[in-house]
């Protein structure tokens, strides 16, 4: 029903933003990848999803197609709502979830607050095929799985409080050099280079 909504940001936490169009305040739902790709922005454009329950209609934004896309695809899974699909969302970038779910990590997904391993599990059975059907552009987003060794010392990186791009950076320089690296040599690695 709702693409996205273009406007003025008018209020930002991490957990929601407050867009106004057409003299409207939308108060939209977002995760902390959507909140650290919009947090310096005036301007906004925020790909919608919208959902009608009993008791509420909600709107979740996100910066991104690729991140609307997994959301929805998250949603799919019994047992996973939309606070639920957000905060896994805001655990992992779009990239990171996709490497998991290829990679069949349910023992990294369940770092996620509130994730049980069985839920976990449930999600990389039944989005593992799914994720083929994502647009090429998405798809090709995704990074080689390196036997979970990326997403294991990222995981590790910013659980210890380093930003994900950062560490991200480190991890792939490293990589580049020495391939055949166990995961912790390559958090050893990276804390150097951070």
């Amino acid at each position: 029903m709702y693409e996205y909504i273009r406007g003025t940001l008018s209020e930002l936490a991490p957990t929601h933003a407050v867009v106004e169009a057409g003299g409207v305040g939308y108060l939209l739902n977002i995760s902390l990848e959507t909140f650290s790709a919009i947090e310096h922005a005036a301007e906004v454009r925020l790909f919608v999803h919208y959902i009608v329950r009993e008791d509420a209609q909600l709107f979740y934004g996100f910066a991104t197609k690729a991140e609307r896309e997994l959301f929805r695809l998250l949603l799919g899974v019994s047992g996973v709502g939309g606070n639920t699909a957000r905060m896994i969302l805001s655990t992992y970038s779009p990239r990171e979830l996709q490497g998991i779910i290829s990679a069949g990590n349910a023992v990294l997904l369940k770092n996620v607050k509130g994730l049980g391993l069985k839920t976990a599990q449930k999600i990389i059975v039944e989005l593992s095929g799914k994720l083929l059907e994502l647009d090429e552009g998405t798809a090709a987003a995704a990074p080689p799985t390196d036997n979970g060794h990326v997403d294991e010392a990222l995981a590790a990186l910013t659980m210890l409080g380093f930003g994900k791009a950062a560490a991200e950076k480190a991890v792939r320089a490293i990589l580049k050099k020495q391939s055949d690296i166990s995961v912790e040599e390559l958090v050893r690695q990276a804390l150097r280079m951070l």
